[in-house]
C-alpha cells in the first residue's frame, strides 16, 4: 500500500506541474459548455433536455485530452521501466494512475458541472442529477481511457488514435449518463443510473488487468 500510495501522490503532483491538468480540463470542459447553447439556440425547453447528453460530451472531451500524460511521459524517460521493477505490480500501478487520473480530471469536472448547468437552465433537480451521473460515469472515462493510453504507449503523438480507441468504448457511458438526467427531468426511470453505476464498476474492476497487460507488452517490445 505505501508504493502505491506513493506512486498515487507523485502523479497527482506531476498533474499539477505539467500545466495544472485539473485548471486544463475544467477550462475546455467550461468553454465547450459556453459553446454549445449558441449552437443550440435560445429555446430553453430544449436546452434544459439536451443538457444531460451536451455536458456529457463535454466532460468526455475534457477528460481525453490528458490521458496522454497516464503513461507516455513514464515511459519516454525510463521511469515506467522502473516503477514497474517496483514491488507494486503493473496492475497496481495502472490502478493508481487511474486514481489520480479521476481524482485531478474527473471529479473537478463533477464539480463544475452544476454551475454549467445553468447554461442550459437545468433546474436544481437537475443539476444534482448531472453532477451523480459523473460521479458515478467518470471512473469509467478514466479507467477506459488507461486502457486506450496503454494500448498506444510506444505510439509518438498517439493522441488522435487515442481518442478513436477510447471514443467507442466510453459510448454507453454518455448514453446512460444523458438518460440519467432525463430520468430526473422527464421521470422515465431509474434504470439509467444503475445501469451507468454497472459499466462504471466493470469498467474499473476490468481496466487494470487489460491496461497492465498492453504495458507489459509495450516495455517487453
Amino acid at each position: 500500500m505505501s508504493a502505491f500510495a506513493a506512486l498515487f501522490a507523485r502523479d497527482i503532483r506531476l498533474a499539477f506541474r505539467a500545466g495544472g491538468g485539473a485548471a486544463l480540463a475544467v477550462g475546455f470542459f467550461a468553454a465547450v459548455a459556453a459553446l454549445l447553447p449558441l449552437g443550440i439556440g435560445a429555446e430553453l425547453p430544449l436546452l434544459a433536455r439536451v443538457a444531460g447528453g451536451a455536458l456529457w460530451v463535454a466532460a468526455a472531451l475534457a477528460a481525453l485530452i490528458s490521458l496522454d500524460r497516464l503513461f507516455q511521459a513514464d515511459f519516454e524517460d525510463g521511469s515506467l521501466d522502473v516503477i514497474a521493477l517496483s514491488p507494486l505490480p503493473l496492475e497496481g500501478v495502472v490502478l493508481a494512475k487511474m486514481a489520480a487520473h479521476w481524482l485531478t480530471t474527473g471529479l473537478p469536472l463533477t464539480l463544475v458541472s452544476p454551475v454549467l448547468g445553468l447554461l442550459f437552465d437545468l433546474p436544481p433537480e437537475g443539476s444534482l442529477a448531472l453532477a451523480g451521473s459523473l460521479v458515478l460515469g467518470t471512473p469509467a472515462l478514466s479507467a477506459i481511457g488507461a486502457i486506450g493510453a496503454a494500448l498506444t504507449l510506444s505510439v509518438r503523438r498517439g493522441g488522435l488514435i487515442l481518442a478513436l480507441i477510447v471514443l467507442p468504448m466510453i459510448v454507453p457511458a454518455l448514453i446512460f449518463g444523458a438518460a440519467a438526467v432525463l430520468f430526473v427531468l422527464e421521470g422515465t426511470g431509474p434504470g439509467a443510473f444503475l445501469l451507468l453505476g454497472a459499466y462504471s464498476v466493470l469498467a474499473v474492476a476490468l481496466a487494470p488487468f487489460a491496461a497492465g497487460a498492453a504495458v507489459r507488452l509495450n516495455l517487453a517490445g
